[in-house]
């Protein structure tokens, strides 16, 4: 199983981008990572409902102004390399 998976999720409100961990024990630490990137408006840990494999998420709120999909890269890409450096 990937350590992650990302979903950009559109609702009338705002764009967001939901995280899945494999190791729910990581989603602050992951969290507290995120916060500061650029694009990010705010970010929440969050209880997950339907068909999903986690129980929690980590929903990252996007800034108005920025890119979700230049937002959703660069953390896709921050988290590989943070997944890769622990494994």
């Amino acid at each position: 199983m990937k350590p992650f998976r990302s979903e950009i999720r559109n609702s009338p409100t705002r764009a967001t981008i939901k995280i899945y961990l494999s190791d729910s024990t990581l989603d602050t630490t992951i969290k507290n990572e995120l916060e500061n990137f650029n694009g990010v408006e705010f970010i929440e840990l969050r209880e997950s409902v339907g068909r999903n494999r986690a129980d929690e998420n980590i929903t990252v709120f996007i800034k108005s102004e920025a890119s979700i999909h230049q937002v959703k890269e660069t953390l896709d890409t921050h988290l590989q390399s943070y997944f890769n450096t622990v494994a």
